[in-house]
């Protein structure tokens, strides 16, 4: 077994922890990555980038659906669907593989197999047998481990009928019905995906709105036009079991009233979340402190074992990648001794990219209510938007929330076709403490969706123009 020594070993390559090793790289730190799997992680093999990849087939499939009004005349539109998934393994593959170029532009060392922490300055990369083949001493470790989907008891996940997020991304035949269990980002966007393609989509949710951590106005906007798509909606409503059960699923549910009722489909999607990967990584040999399945760590993502860190899923919500990269930068500068400021979960995008697009950043409106601030709500919805109009995208709206007294922009909650592009707009005025009244006061292209931040900011203060 042969021994190398590093400053930073990192376990796990996924968004967090291959952008930790570049950053390390970068400040002179000598790195290297262990990956059980494919460079990337599940974010771009297995989440973000091939889901994106199938989303925008959907929104190609509404289009073709829809040719007519646009003035093209296409007749009988057949989809191979296998071509459909292909297309997006393809995608997963490139990204994959731009990683792999990353890390060897950086130096980077890479090992393929399961990282093991034997104590807190060595890691064993083990074969898929448990052998142990290589043997890596090291100043400092990052666990960059992810997350797996949370399976509730009573959801009998077979992987074949009642399935997760993993094999809903591979199926190269459509399925004539589906159960979508957990109505989040991943349901969301999958139950978009596969009523676009034909599926008869019926999602349940605990909650009683899907979309459950956005703004209200924001979630219930979604629901009527995922009614409209032909997708039913059932809020308010528990899962108390879900099986395969022949060649089709089972899903017992129970409302607000205590009321069961079974539903059938030809296939079930797990979609409650994820909980962090912390089994058989060793991190019971250094005492590496757990709570609520997720690992413990303060600003600068160090664990309670000196030298230690963790980020990324595996550490617990927000569950976003971005989230983790940016957790991957602060741990590797600390590390490096350059960090100046632990991490700040107050100015956090969250996107969804079903259509339309679903994006927040910082306070909802009732949150901001319930921490004792006065607020002005400005609210521009894109049917008033000429540029929405002019591309056929009118659903939505742009809703800030500020704080009456500094004009601080407290939240900004978008629902549209191109929400996750816009709401880096709102993301960075909050960073740059600009005030609603800034944003009312920059001057917008027109025509563009963007106008529309600028017209909400106008209606909180009761100054907008274009409606």
């Amino acid at each position: 077994m042969a021994d190398h020594n590093f400053d930073v070993v990192v376990i796990g390559s996924g968004p967090g922890g291959y952008i930790a090793a570049i950053r390390a790289a970068q400040l002179g730190l000598k790195a290297a990555v262990i990956e059980t799997d494919r460079l990337g992680g599940v974010c771009l093999n297995w989440g973000c980038i091939p889901t994106k990849a199938l989303l925008k087939n959907a929104e190609h499939k509404h289009f073709l659906n829809e040719a007519d009004e646009w003035g093209f005349s296409l007749g009988n539109v057949s989809v191979d669907f296998p071509k459909v998934i292909a297309r997006s393994r393809d995608v997963a593959d490139q990204n994959s593989s731009g990683v792999s170029f990353l890390m060897k532009k950086n130096k980077i060392e890479v090992f393929m197999g399961w990282g093991y922490i034997v104590d807190k300055n060595r890691v064993e990369v083990r074969d898929k047998d448990g052998k142990a083949t290589e043997s890596l001493t090291s100043k400092s470790i990052i666990i960059a481990t992810g997350a797996s989907p949370r399976i509730f008891p009573g959801i009998e996940v077979d992987y074949k009928r009642v399935i997760t997020s993993k094999e809903a991304l591979t199926f190269d035949k459509l399925p004539e019905s589906l159960i979508v269990i957990g109505a989040g980002a991943i349901g969301a966007e999958f139950a978009y995906f596969y009523n676009a393609f034909g599926t008869k989509v019926t999602m349940v949710e605990y909650q009683p709105n899907i979309l459950p951590v956005e703004d209200e106005d924001a979630s219930k906007e979604v629901a009527r036009a995922f009614k409209k798509q032909g997708i039913a909606v059932r809020g308010g409503t528990k899962v108390v079991s879900a099986k395969a059960n022949g060649n089709g699923v089972e899903v017992v549910v129970e409302n607000s009233k205590g009321e069961q009722e079974t539903l059938t489909a030809e296939m079930a999607l797990n979609a409650v979340g994820v909980t962090g990967n912390i089994e058989g990584f060793g991190l019971e040999n250094i005492g590496v402190e757990i709570e609520r399945g997720h690992i413990k760590v303060d600003e600068f993502l160090r664990t309670n074992v000196p030298g230690v860190y963790a980020i990324g899923d595996v550490v617990g919500a927000p569950w976003l990648a971005h989230v983790a990269s940016m957790e991957g930068v602060v741990a590797a500068e600390h590390i490096a001794g350059h960090a100046e400021h632990g991490m700040d979960y107050s100015n956090i995008p969250g996107c969804t990219y079903c259509q339309p697009q679903v994006a927040s950043v910082g306070m909802t409106e009732k949150a901001a209510r319930e921490a004792g601030y006065e607020v002005k709500v400005g609210k521009f919805p894109f049917k008033a938007s000429g540029k929405a109009r002019a591309i056929g995208h009118t659903d939505g709206f742009v809703k800030l929330v500020i704080d009456a007294k500094y004009g601080e922009i407290l939240g900004g909650h978008i629902v549209g076709s191109e929400a996750t592009e816009m709401i880096a707009e709102i993301g960075l005025g909050r960073a740059a403490d600009a005030t609603g009244m800034t944003v009312h006061r920059t001057v917008h292209a027109h025509p563009t969706l963007s106008e529309a931040v600028m017209e909400a900011a106008a209606d909180a203060y009761g100054e907008a123009l274009n409606m």
